[in-house]
């Protein structure tokens, strides 16, 4: 075989049929379409309507609902972190977060951080910095002596309360002053 004879195989690529252009080409004029009719027409999207029957999923019941507020946490097993060590795609040297685990391909997206679960065995002493760990991985973590960095958040509502306080302290302040 030469490069010049180099090609797909036979039906590998197929091109797209030209509809509407003549009737020798057995799809002119309706273009495969039929006659009249909504289908025929352009722009007609009727995908889930039954001819006025109650479409299906109408008459399916509802449950549940998607939660807004839900954090989106990248998760990850302590079994695919020491796999990962072991095969040399992660560094066990300083701190382990989300960007490393990332690079090594262990974790996709996690808009929240990334969330430690104990599934398989760790072995090697490590430093991790994660949103998350669940009783198991930290007690993994912590048997083999190495560390868990997982930041304190505070809720929002208890911000909200803090800074309520302060700004009626202040304007108390204020009107002390006027009045003195």
């Amino acid at each position: 075989m030469k490069l010049n004879e180099l090609r797909d195989n036979q039906g590998a690529r197929k091109s797209k049929i030209r509809v509407g252009r003549g009737i020798g080409s057995g799809k002119g004029k309706t273009g495969g379409r039929g006659q009249k009719g909504q289908k025929s027409r352009e722009g007609v999207s009727i995908a889930g309507f039954e001819g006025g029957q109650m479409p299906l999923h109408m008459r399916l019941p509802k449950r549940g609902f998607n939660n807004i507020f839900a954090k989106d946490y990248a998760e990850v097993n302590t079994g695919a972190i020491q796999k990962a060590i072991d095969s040399g795609k992660l560094s066990a040297e300083g701190t382990i977060d989300q960007a490393a685990l990332k690079a090594a391909g262990l974790v996709r997206g996690g808009k929240d951080g990334v969330r430690l679960l104990a599934k398989g065995e760790l072995t090697t002493k490590l430093a991790l910095h994660v949103a998350g760990a669940s009783a198991g991985a930290k007690a993994q973590v912590e048997k083999t002596g190495g560390s868990l960095d997982i930041p304190v958040l505070v809720p929002a509502a208890e911000k909200a309360a803090a800074k309520k306080g302060v700004q009626y302290k202040a304007r108390q302040e204020k009107k002390a002053s006027f009045k003195a």
